[in-house]
């Protein structure tokens, strides 16, 4: 027997806590507000008959495939190209989008989705057919997906991505060309969140098979959602179009939607104020430290809270960095304060654990921010058990833009003055960064996590395996790894909180990361953008954004 159900009724998110979480830790903050939002007139809206929306996304994204997406990049413009068997509101809610009937089994294992009607940007029909395929593709290890573990909640998922069972046995069948029936391993409430994931979106069998490289060129690019991509000049513009053939092309008011990618935060402003940008900042670019001060004090600068961390991850595989302590005298030297305060400058809050302020387990966190003395002694008993007198030249990798720049010369100083150790800076192409981390081939380097569903399991399982897709630090720990299967068979909220505090724990005990602050999205709009949808989880969706004249 199968109960109906309302997508979005019976999931509880944590959006209250995000607003009043991101509220505190030092740094001044504005009554965050709500995207589309009017502040004061700026100048460069665009004009005439067209809907033309401008924006900077800083860098080149790394695909254009929701199967190997990875970054928030390259996250925006499948958000934008694509469409999921549900789609998250404002509040990060999932409401029904390809699928437009759910039905769960009495057993909370089995949903049954009946899609609706719609098309492929080049007129295909878009069917259950395409939504199996799409997911056994990310599970076939051959393709290298490095998100292929939030499929895991499938049945046989894991099995299929290790190569233990065929893909005939995962938990996905299309019935027929409307409907798709999705078993699961265990129930698993936050489900619709992850239908409404850009790594659970629907690909063309035919597109896909007959170019393996379909998604890095406009002109072989095919996708199902509110726009389609027509240009992609490598390095310098990506150009979407309204997809005349969605099924939901009624609501999308914007005709064209044109990305620059200008790695200079301070040019992107520029652009902005000169007229030729309509957007700039996050969750797509990055505007200049320098600037935030007098953008907030002129009422332009938009302030809006997330469920996201700001981490250094560390490769423990090799040198130095492979001994705890070592790792541990380098995350309590950083004050984290000071950064918030003198850098940031717009609400974020230091955290002392691997969690957001939305979804923290131990809000004392576990150490103490800039406790240099503690520092000292583990870096000492550090270097002792590496037969050590000092430590070597550490590189710190970023990738381009005015903000990670300057944390990272404020900790390189921090470290500097507090443990006298001399740290490397690298600037690096983000693509290039993140393929470099995922090779192990760096010392310590910055990422930014944004939540994918609002829950802590979203950040514990990105560390269960040495070679998850997004570990990164070549870090593992079988304990860990029990717990968080625990976890996924335990219904009460209690235990199951109590499971992924002894885990989170465990994982600080051996810091394969420096945590340093749950974030919040800052950006400058012209006044007459209406409906950008930013939600708590920092993700942007562009569907029901217009110009207003």
């Amino acid at each position: 027997m199968k109960k109906k159900i309302s997508i979005l009724a019976g999931l509880v998110l944590l959006v209250g806590t995000i607003l009043a979480g991101c509220s505190g830790g030092g740094g001044q903050t504005t009554a965050p507000v709500q995207p589309g939002e009017s502040k004061q007139e700026t100048p460069g809206a665009s004009s005439g008959a067209e809907q033309l929306f401008r924006a900077n996304l800083t860098s080149e994204p790394s695909t254009a495939d929701p199967g190997l997406a990875k970054d928030a990049t390259s996250g925006a413009v499948v958000r934008a190209t694509f469409d999921g068997l549900t789609r998250l509101d404002a509040n990060s809610k999932p409401m029904n989008s390809v699928a437009s009937d759910v039905k769960l089994s009495d057993d909370n294992l089995v949903y049954t989705f009946t899609l609706r009607e719609s098309k492929w940007s080049n007129g295909d029909p878009v069917t259950a057919h395409d939504f199996e395929y799409a997911w056994k593709r990310v599970l076939d290890a051959q393709l290298g997906a490095e998100y292929a573990y939030q499929l895991y909640y499938i049945k046989n998922a894991e099995k299929v991505h290790k190569g233990e069972v065929s893909a005939d046995e995962l938990g996905v069948k299309a019935l027929d060309d409307h409907t798709l029936e999705v078993t699961l391993e265990n129930p698993t409430p936050f489900f619709l969140q992850l239908t409404a994931f850009y790594t659970y979106f629907p690909v063309n069998k035919k597109v896909v098979e007959a170019d393996p490289k379909w998604a890095m060129e406009a002109a072989t690019h095919v996708s199902n959602g509110p726009f389609k991509m027509t240009t992609w000049e490598h390095k310098s513009k990506i150009i979407l179009e309204k997809n005349e053939h969605y099924w939901d092309k009624d609501v999308v008011k914007l005709d064209k939607i044109e990305f620059a990618m200008i790695e200079d935060d301070n040019t992107a402003l520029s652009m902005f104020e000169n007229g030729e940008l309509d957007w700039a900042g996050q969750p797509l670019g990055g505007l200049p430290v320098d600037a935030v001060p007098a953008l907030k004090e002129s009422g332009k600068l938009v302030i809006h809270p997330k469920a996201t961390m700001y981490w250094y991850k560390m490769n423990t595989t090799k040198g130095p960095l492979a001994n705890v302590k070592i790792r541990k005298a380098l995350s309590l030297a950083v004050n984290r304060q000071e950064i918030v305060d003198n850098i940031t400058q717009v609400g974020q809050v230091p955290t002392m654990g691997m969690l957001p302020q939305a979804m923290i387990i131990k809000k004392e966190g576990y150490f103490k921010d800039n406790d240099v003395e503690t520092a000292k002694q583990l870096l000492a008993e550090g270097l002792q058990e590496l037969n050590l007198k000092q430590l070597p030249t550490i590189t710190l990798s970023y990738n381009t833009t005015d903000r990670h720049k300057k944390i990272a010369e404020a900790i390189q100083d921090q470290w500097k003055k507090s443990l006298g150790i001399d740290v490397k800076l690298m600037n690096k192409e983000f693509k290039v960064h993140l393929d470099d981390m995922h090779q192990l081939n760096y010392e310590i380097a910055r990422i930014g996590w944004n939540a994918d569903f609002n829950d802590p399991i979203n950040y514990l399982e990105m560390f269960r395996d040495q070679n998850t897709g997004n570990n990164d630090t070549g870090w593992e720990n079988e304990r860990y790894k029990e717990l968080l299967k625990q976890s996924a068979l335990e219904n009460d909220p209690e235990k199951r909180n109590q499971i992924l505090a002894e885990a989170e724990a465990i994982f600080m005990e051996d810091m394969p990361l420096i945590p340093l602050f749950t974030d919040v999205d800052i950006w400058v709009q012209n006044d007459k953008v209406k409906g950008v949808q930013v939600d708590g989880l920092g993700f942007i969706d562009l569907k029901w954004a217009e110009i207003t004249q």
